[in-house]
């Protein structure tokens, strides 16, 4: 008797054939593959919610409804196989699609010797257990004792092809439904399958557990669109002291805007036609990738202290293009594979090996912006730069938190997945992939509040003349207003300036305020 793994591994097969390109499955001569004593072929694994109650009236993207529909479903098997048919009786080569909630994955395979499962019936678990030999092994559910549902179909005679009917199976149950389409005949190995399958949530046909994420983007949108108003009104405002790190924050918070805007009304068109056109798909990930690196750009050239002790990166900005170049090109690698082209989600393997990378260049990133801020304190407590060392302890204490919360939830990350190996927790997933997207726009927000535009955005520059940080410290440190004028006036011959030239104590009060 041929004996296969646990039936938990058919079920981990199915987690990692989420459907991700589209509700509509489509089949182009897909193989089936061996497993155990039967032919295998995944049709998909979606999170489902059950149809509503008051589900009535013409069909329509949000009626309530929630269905699995098989639309030409066609098996083609090879003429060996059919000659090897055609000499027994008038049906042959059955071939069964079965649908079942992950809840009941153990209702699928019998026992066998050892405590292993078998697919399909055989001679011994056909005494054992009263299935039907040649059959997939079912048993009813407990909460509903017609499912999991199956469907079957035979070839005729000789013919190479046979056709599934048209079938529209109804969930009335909330919950992560798989579909397996399984051949239990040994004599149809090379069988393969067209056609496709239309997997339907109440409100349209976007999968359960992207739902909540096309709701979140769409507030995601409007709270850029906020921050972006606010932005902008004091950017008008004081345009004429506007510095480049500011014009920097601009972009970040526009493309932020338009990332966000483009994910809302792709899933929107997801949900309503079914499908996810490669085009858009395409370039609404490019956008994400170039927003992703552009704001990594931003924190570490502003971690540098570029326009603050540094008029220009000088040598440094090869290096900075270059590592922005391959994190955009790493990034958007993932994305396109993640979303683009792909009706189910990429392996486990596969996606360790794109994700690497990424990982790999983020944590180059934050060691290279904690150094560069090191540095950049350094200097500006050397020259008692008080309003700029208070700045930039600020931002240090708020990616710090940034970094300790990122690594706290890529833990809960694995846990999340480690513990929930059949994706039954789908309709709290769309959180794992909410928090980064929320994660940026708070760091994104305190950087607005710390490099805001005002009449006294100066304040933030860069100065020129190093005695000009050391005039501010010696008007915070002396108490006497003569000391101070004769600190000022002493530090002026030093550098050669005639005492003859325009001066007063206003000025210096209010270039320290600026300072």
């Amino acid at each position: 008797m041929d004996l296969v793994a646990p039936i938990a591994v058919l079920l981990v097969a199915a987690a990692v054939t989420l459907g991700t390109e589209a509700s509509i499955h489509a089949y182009d001569l897909e193989p089936f593959r061996e497993v155990g004593n039967a032919l295998l072929l995944s049709g998909g694994s979606e999170g489902i919610v059950a149809s509503r109650l008051d589900a009535l009236g013409p069909l329509r993207i949000g009626d309530g409804r929630a269905y699995i529909k098989f639309e030409n479903i066609t098996f083609s098997r090879s003429k060996e196989s059919a000659q090897q048919h055609s000499k027994m009786e008038h049906s042959t080569g059955l071939v069964q699609a079965i649908i079942f909630d992950a809840a009941d994955r153990d209702n699928i395979g019998g026992s066998a010797y050892g405590g292993q499962r078998s697919i399909c019936c055989t001679p011994d678990l056909a005494k054992l257990e009263g299935c039907k030999q040649g059959e997939v092994i079912r048993r009813p559910s407990s909460v509903d004792p017609e499912w999991p549902v199956i469907l079957s179909t035979h070839f005729n005679a000789d013919y190479i092809s046979t056709k599934l009917d048209p079938n529209q199976v109804n969930i009335t149950k909330t919950g992560m439904y798989n579909l397996f389409f399984i051949s239990c005949d040994p004599k149809l190995r090379g069988l393969t399958m067209s056609g496709k399958t239309i997997w339907k949530n109440p409100d349209g046909y976007l999968p359960g557990r992207m739902s909540s994420l096309m709701n979140f983007y769409m507030f995601m949108s409007l709270a850029y669109l906020v921050l972006s108003f606010i932005w902008f009104s004091q950017y008008v405002r004081f345009w004429r002291d506007i510095l480049p790190l500011q014009n920097c924050i601009l972009s970040v918070i526009a493309l932020g805007l338009f990332e966000m805007t483009l994910w809302y009304f792709e899933y929107l068109n997801f949900n309503v036609t079914g499908i996810r056109p490669v085009g858009i798909t395409t370039w609404v990930v490019t956008v994400g990738a170039v927003r992703k690196t552009v704001s990594r750009l931003l924190i570490l050239i502003v971690s540098m202290g570029y326009g603050v002790v540094r008029p220009t990166l000088g040598g440094l900005t090869s290096k900075v293009l270059l590592l922005g170049v391959t994190y955009f090109l790493a990034s958007e690698l993932l994305s396109i594979t993640e979303n683009v082209g792909a009706i189910n989600d990429i392996s486990g393997k596969a996606r360790l090996f794109l994700v690497l990378p990424n990982a790999f260049l983020d944590a180059f990133l934050i060691l290279w912006i904690f150094t560069s801020l090191s540095r950049t304190l350094e200097k500006l407590q050397a020259r008692r730069s008080t309003v700029k060392l208070d700045i930039y302890r600020k931002f240090t204490n708020a990616l710090a938190v940034t970094v300790i919360a990122s690594v706290a939830w890529i833990g809960y990350e694995v846990y999340f997945k480690a513990t929930d190996p059949f994706s039954e927790r789908w309709q709290s997933a769309w959180i794992i992939t909410a928090f980064w997207d929320v994660q940026s726009l708070l760091l994104l927000c305190i950087m607005c509040y710390l490099w805001a535009p005002s009449q006294s955005s100066q304040r933030y520059t860069y100065s020129g003349e190093a005695g000009e940080d050391d005039e501010e410290a010696q008007v915070l440190t002396k108490g006497t207003l003569d000391a101070n004028i004769g600190l000022v006036r002493i530090d002026r011959k030093e550098r050669g300036v005639d005492d003859g030239d325009t001066f007063t104590l206003e000025d210096n009060v209010e270039e320290d305020k600026q300072s």
